[in-house]
């Protein structure tokens, strides 16, 4: 059966609680218990030394200071705390006794010449503390006293506090269940009201939020957290509704000109030159495409969160090797250089760098004519990779919307520059992915600087 919350904090709650109870019930009982018996054993250390000063025993032979002492009232019949006495000689053998014991004897302990403090004894349906004190007479050890009182009032006293905290106790946890559920219930009407505007956003309504009772308790961050939440799911639902579109147009623009290009094809009969030329258009169309959905499917990739392996990269040597490699591809001027004269070593993902770097510089080499720099530098205890074109720049209007997939830059489409306005796209993404801040700084007329900084 399935449990509500406010009935497990309540259970635990209550748990802990009865714990913590039992532990105070406990150390009552134990303190009434010692303190009780501590009062009884005073009495009797009282009552002994006093007949301790009373009575000898010399040569075998009883003697009192106070002989009528033991013609007390206390010491003939049994009272509400009478006093038992017995005195026996060194082997335990019994020579006298208080009436009030009758047949009855106390305990004797022969190897106690003298136990510090008392201890319970049972004489018939009695319950008695005891106490034995060694009688000497001119230096030479002639028997013990053995003194008691009665129990009894004690036992009940304790036996009936026992009782009572046992009655009470399942009581008190009964009660402390059902206030802990209602305490419980109450505490948690705010997370209630909560769950009940959450369930009433749907895909079609994110732009709503939960209410923030109290931001500086634990339910208002939850509530915080709950709207950051929804903000990301909404800004995300914007960016797929977005990239959905963008993608559906640019995907069908290439397959309306493919379209186009064999209508016309077979409208009539075509000379050689012209089936060639507009293959080669339908051709170009289809390369378009496919280039787009290569850079789809990566960016699908690096999205879906599937984290690279990071590995110990050393970045002087690797940006270098970049720089070669893609010069000896494109044929186009990349220069490498550096300051730093000790290897600089970084963690990150050695096939996501790579990518990152490829994208980069191809987009420099593509939106530029002269020479592409790269540059490692090492600044404030961190490494940093410089991008340096010298091509046409990028507006203001642009240069914070360029990592938005599918999006270009004006300038680029009015000289019909070809691409998909996804490499940088995948590069935010990467560079997320791996941990590394990537920014660009651009004048008109003066190139552009892209900056990853690790």
């Amino acid at each position: 059966m399935k449990q509500s919350y406010k009935a497990k904090i309540a259970k635990r709650l209550t748990f802990v609680t009865a714990l913590l109870v039992m532990l105070v019930f406990g150390i009552i009982y134990l303190v009434v218990d010692f303190t009780v018996v501590d009062n009884i054993d005073r009495e009797l250390e009282i009552e002994t030394n006093k007949h301790v000063g009373q009575i000898f025993l010399a040569n075998g032979e009883i003697k009192f200071v106070h002989k009528d002492e033991w013609q007390e009232q206390e010491h003939q019949e049994i009272q509400l705390n009478p006093i038992f006495i017995e005195i026996v000689d060194l082997e335990g053998n019994s020579m006298d006794k208080s009436p009030n014991l009758g047949s009855n004897r106390l305990t004797f302990h022969p190897d106690w010449k003298s136990k510090e403090g008392a201890w319970t004894i049972k004489i018939g349906d009695q319950e008695l503390r005891q106490k034995q004190m060694l009688l000497k007479y001119e230096g030479k050890e002639e028997g013990y006293l053995l003194v008691a009182t009665s129990f009894e009032d004690a036992r009940e006293l304790l036996n009936n506090l026992r009782n009572i905290l046992l009655l009470l106790y399942p009581g008190i946890l009964i009660s402390l269940f059902f206030t802990m559920r209602f305490v419980a219930g109450k505490s948690i009407q705010p997370i209630q009201k909560i769950i009940a505007k959450t369930n009433q956003i749907t895909q079609s309504s994110l732009d709503e939020r939960v209410p923030v009772l109290d931001q500086e308790d634990e339910i208002g961050q939850l509530t915080k957290s709950i709207n950051e939440l929804l903000n990301r799911l909404e800004l995300s639902m914007i960016r797929e509704k977005q990239f959905t579109s963008d993608a559906s147009h640019e995907l069908r623009t290439p397959l309306s000109v493919l379209r186009g290009t064999l209508e016309v094809l077979i409208r009539k009969p075509r000379t050689s030159e012209e089936y060639v030329s507009k293959i080669q258009t339908a051709l170009s169309s289809i390369d378009r495409m496919s280039s787009m959905i290569d850079q789809l499917l990566a960016l699908a990739r690096v999205e879906k969160g599937a984290i690279s392996p990071k590995d110990e990269v050393e970045i002087l040597s690797f940006v270098e090797e970049v720089a070669e490699q893609i010069q000896r591809e494109t044929g186009r001027e990349i220069h490498f250089h550096t300051q730093e004269s000790i290897p600089l070593f970084v963690k990150v993902s050695e096939k996501s760098l790579q990518m990152i770097m490829n994208n980069l510089i191809h987009n420099a080499i593509k939106y530029s004519e002269g020479t592409i720099d790269l540059e490692v530098k090492y600044e404030n205890g961190k490494p940093i990779i410089f991008v340096n074109d010298q091509g046409q720049g990028i507006g203001e209007d642009s240069i914070n919307k360029i990592f938005d997939p599918f999006f270009r830059d004006q300038s680029a489409l009015e000289k019909l520059i070809p691409g998909t306005g996804l490499g940088l796209a995948i590069v935010k993404k990467l560079a997320q992915e791996s941990g590394i801040d990537v920014s660009v700084s651009s004048e008109i007329g003066h190139g552009s600087t892209f900056r990853l900084g690790f």
